[in-house]
């Protein structure tokens, strides 16, 4: 059995409230029995090299903690900090923690904040699900479905289409990971189970729990607390289970 411990938007920022939000976060995480930490984008506000020096201290346990870039983050800087490298393409990586194989997928798009999977992007996962002996489990930031908030589906993945053909092109995919939408959610996205993790900064209202017009300004609960997925893999079987993180 491995558990996966799925965390998204921590957006580091410079400031005291961020920090401390991650920091109750992690203290939990690292009391609890898991074996892997994916977060999944929008690591920084404003993907600047302090920031991700914030990241680098910050997100780290003595198990693998697993990350990739959201809208939020800036290639270049995420590459410097992050990976000791340099360079402003994509930032792909295959990953195996915990027994498991994690393609994580670089969705975003410079400077904007909706998602694309590039077609380099493309071509690099579908060799990975084709050179795959063994399940692998897909993450990326954006949502490639809808989530019923007219807000953020007006920023989600635009070519949901293209990811879905390379996924269903192979047996290998077991599960689709999302972060994005500030929100936990359930749904399928080619034919697997889609999993979007709540967000660490703060948490989107739905449009139907309020009967505020819900607009940029609005749309973020900063008061909710943290939240966490904790995904079970057993048997070739995913359960996932969803808990708030008290201060």
């Amino acid at each position: 059995m491995t558990i996966i411990a799925h965390i998204s938007d921590t957006h580091f920022d410079g400031g005291e409230r961020a920090l401390a939000r991650v920091r109750r976060t992690m203290t939990y995480l690292r009391g609890c029995d898991v074996d892997v930490i994916l977060v999944t984008g929008d690591l920084t506000d404003h993907g600047t090299v302090p920031e991700y020096d914030e990241v680098k201290a910050e997100l780290v346990a003595d198990i693998p903690v697993l990350m990739l870039p959201g809208n939020h983050d800036v290639r270049a800087a995420y590459r410097q900090v992050l990976l000791d490298g340099a360079g402003s393409a994509p930032i792909n990586q295959l990953r195996r923690a915990g027994g498991l194989l994690f393609a994580l997928c670089d969705s975003t798009i410079p400077g904007e904040d909706e998602g694309l999977v590039a077609p380099e992007t493309l071509d690099w996962l579908g060799g990975v699900l084709g050179e795959a002996e063994e399940p692998v489990f897909v993450a990326l930031h954006h949502h490639p479905v809808r989530l019923n908030n007219p807000l953020l589906d007006s920023i989600r993945l635009r070519n949901p289409d293209d990811l879905a053909a390379v996924l269903r092109a192979s047996s290998a995919p077991r599960a689709v990971f999302c972060g994005h939408a500030h929100a936990a959610a359930a749904g399928t996205f080619a034919g697997l189970p889609l999993i979007a993790a709540p967000g660490i900064f703060s948490t989107t209202r739905l449009p139907w729990t309020t009967t505020d017009e819900l607009v940029w300004e609005n749309t973020f609960d900063r008061d909710d607390v943290p939240g966490v997925v904790f995904h079970v893999v057993e048997h070739g079987e995913l359960t996932s289970h969803f808990r708030s993180i008290a201060g």
